[in-house]
């Protein structure tokens, strides 16, 4: 990093704690790029294929009366929407230089955040339409997807408009500097200490406090359902179908996205002088490209919901599968004909 998270508060009359302050006062992390680089290209071809697969049975072959199908379909769109910008990424961590402008700079680095937080959102919509299904199957029945679609637009307004600040807050010295980009581009400093813990701890709570809990709650209420008696015995097989998914749910948010949250709060404080303490800044420096980095492989987890958790998914594969394995055994056996 080319300046310092806080700057050394010592006075030059006792040298040794000078001396250690002012080691600690710079945090050249320089295994970032490199972290970033391996990382974002371990994540592109696999996130872009089975997206793109996800995607495409979703959309074209998908059961009109499977559930949460809609918010399957933006949650692979917006895993695709952050994938596509990873050859950037890739490039700039191996090269250490940006010469594709500042608006694509902020573009892509505001689609990171913008799949982030769309992720979460729908993963919650996923969690809370299982459980909310599960427990009032009657209502289920006139659900129209029309609700679906007027939610899932709602949460790309919203999440689209929340996630500005992000870009923003990165803009800090653009213009003096136009080679650098993402995880290198310092951090606008907050006028105030207290707006600093207001504003981090609000997008905390609404961005991953609440969702979690949400979730968590889903998943554990459904796996509760299994035990009880109040759903026919008949139902047996949906309520566990319903338990994999709102699982797999929880265990994405919680293996993505848990650790990025519980140290961004730390990270934004240290950045903005909130917290001076040597130790505590130097760990969470130093923990948050691989949390980022972390924060990433929903791209490639998220789509074993689509084909693990939904039958109607593992049906239509299979099928395709097997016909294009028949057509292509056919045109070999066509042509090896034709040569005899």
């Amino acid at each position: 990093m080319t300046h310092p998270p806080y700057t050394a508060t010592a006075s030059s009359s006792n040298p040794v704690m000078s001396q250690s302050n002012q080691s600690c006062s710079r945090q050249d992390i320089t295994f970032k790029s490199s972290l970033y680089a391996t990382t974002y290209t371990l994540i592109f071809i696999p996130g872009l294929l089975a997206n793109s697969a996800a995607l495409w049975v979703l959309c074209r072959f998908l059961s009109r009366k499977s559930k949460a199908v809609i918010f399957m379909i933006n949650l692979a769109v917006a895993d695709l929407a952050h994938v596509l910008s990873l050859p950037l990424r890739i490039y700039y961590y191996i090269n250490h230089t940006w010469p594709f402008g500042d608006v694509l700079c902020l573009l892509c680095f505001y689609l990171k955040y913008l799949n982030m937080y769309a992720s979460i959102c729908f993963l919650t919509c996923i969690s809370i339409q299982r459980y909310f299904f599960l427990y009032h199957p009657f209502r289920a029945k006139g659900w129209k997807r029309r609700y679906d679609v007027a939610i899932s637009a709602l949460v790309w307004l919203v999440v689209g408009a929340l996630c500005v600040p992000f870009p923003i807050m990165r803009s800090h010295g653009l213009g003096a500097n136009t080679t650098s980009c993402f995880a290198d581009l310092q951090v606008k400093p907050i006028d105030s200490k207290v707006g600093t813990v207001l504003m981090t701890g609000t997008a905390e709570l609404l961005g991953f406090v609440g969702p979690l809990v949400i979730i968590l709650f889903c998943t554990w209420k459904t796996r509760d359902s299994i035990r009880g008696f109040h759903i026919p015995e008949e139902n047996s097989g949906e309520r566990r179908k319903a338990l994999r998914m709102v699982s797999m749910c929880a265990v994405v948010f919680c293996v993505c996205f848990a650790p990025y949250h519980i140290n961004f709060f730390f990270y934004m404080l240290v950045k903005e002088n909130v917290i001076t303490n040597c130790l505590l800044s130097t760990i969470t420096l130093y923990t948050q490209p691989f949390c980022l980095s972390l924060a990433s492989f929903d791209c490639c987890l998220d789509p074993i919901i689509y084909f693990f958790m939904t039958s109607e998914f593992q049906e239509q594969i299979s099928r395709h599968s097997s016909m294009a394995i028949r057509s292509r055994l056919m045109s070999k056996e066509s042509a090896s004909s034709m040569k005899g």
